[in-house]
């Protein structure tokens, strides 16, 4: 059964996730916005989605452009969660995981550091 919560206290545990990014990192974040939505409408069951230009793909030309979009969708972690312990965790993970691809690091990279 999913976890019940307020979409304000699922806002509030993904602002938590981000204040828990190193400041360096956070401070090397660019143009990039991150928004809860209730699911995917391709994949109901994703949890997250990074759409942009990793800033390690970024050239001289980059400019001029809309901010990169993260995407992370509140039903389909309710979804899998247990409790709100769950959900704290699965927020950070999943917010983590679509960062990391913001800075370019791949699915299989993360996988392999546990992030995955």
């Amino acid at each position: 059964m999913p976890v019940e919560m307020t979409r304000q206290r699922f806002e509030d545990l993904v602002s938590e996730a981000l204040d828990l990014i190193p400041p360096d990192f956070a401070a090397a974040m660019n143009n990039v916005v991150v928004l809860v939505e209730d699911r995917n409408p391709d994949v109901p069951s994703l949890l997250g989605l990074y759409h942009g230009i990793a800033l390690t793909s970024r050239t001289t030309d980059y400019g001029g452009v809309l901010p990169d979009r993260i995407y992370i969708y509140r039903e389909a972690i309710l979804d899998i969660c247990r409790d709100e312990d769950d959900v704290v965790e699965q927020v950070v993970v999943t917010v983590v995981h679509e960062i990391a691809h913001h800075f370019g690091i791949d699915d299989a990279k993360l996988h392999e550091l546990g992030w995955g």
